[in-house]
């Protein structure tokens, strides 16, 4: 199950990874050995095969009026991402343009479930040199609590990147992981926030931790200004985190 789970994380769909782990487990097969195997309907195993052939990961040998159908090393999966990591970054300069042309006429994007966040929190590692600052208000781990996969890669690229962040969190929270080049200071509060405020490189993040998660970046020199003034002057008054 273990194995299901991390293929459905690169976006292999259940019955994919299901007719893989078979193939990689039989050996090469006929269709109806793979749907019995693998506990499929031979439409599903069909169509799940036709999407593997499509990733390169499945190839067929086609003998005796017969299709038998054969799993590639799994290494292919890295491959076929690469191909996909070439042809976006092929793509960027032209998407950028058209972002740039976006940007100047709309500064406030509204980001919806988990994948959203994603994409603030890689904005982030992008945009946030090693001589700027990261600040963050109200975090209460959610962050930790409701991305257990990639909360710890996002903290190690940050680390690895030696970002300077500032976190001012609610005193008398729990469970306070501390993390590198990362200072805290408390304050107290008896509000626990569903909110998490992130300022940084000209930028507000507001990330709210309801069931759906949601995200509002503000993307304004002048509102990033006003909130990083804010969250200073918070700061001095704050407690040390003993």
């Amino acid at each position: 199950m273990e194995l299901i789970a991390g293929l459905e994380r690169l976006n292999f769909s259940v019955n994919e990874s299901k007719v893989y782990l078979t193939l990689l487990r039989i050996g090469a097969s006929l269709a109806g050995r793979i749907a019995k195997e693998a506990q499929l309907d031979r439409s599903s195993t069909y169509n799940a095969l036709k999407l593997l052939i499509e990733r390169g990961i499945v190839s067929t040998v086609f003998e005796n009026k017969r299709t038998t159908y054969v799993p590639a090393d799994p290494k292919k999966i890295i491959d076929y991402f690469k191909e996909k990591e070439e042809l976006a970054s092929a793509l960027i300069p032209s998407l950028r343009a058209q972002y740039a042309v976006s940007k100047e006429k709309k500064n406030l994007t509204l980001f919806q479930g988990y994948r959203g966040l994603k994409t603030i929190f890689q904005d982030i590692l992008d945009s946030v040199g090693k001589d700027d600052e990261y600040l963050v208000m109200g975090s209460e781990g959610q962050f930790r609590d409701r991305m257990p996969h990639y909360a710890p890669l996002f903290r190690s690229l940050k680390e690895k990147k030696g970002m300077k962040t500032k976190m001012l969190i609610r005193e008398g929270r729990t469970k306070t992981s501390r993390a590198r080049y990362t200072q805290y200071r408390q304050v107290p509060s008896d509000v626990v926030s569903p909110a998490t405020i992130n300022i940084y490189a000209g930028k507000v993040a507001i990330l709210i931790w309801d069931e759906k998660p949601e995200a509002i970046l503000i993307e304004n020199e002048n509102v990033s200004r006003t909130m990083k003034s804010y969250f200073d002057f918070m700061w001095k008054n704050a407690k040390q985190l003993k």
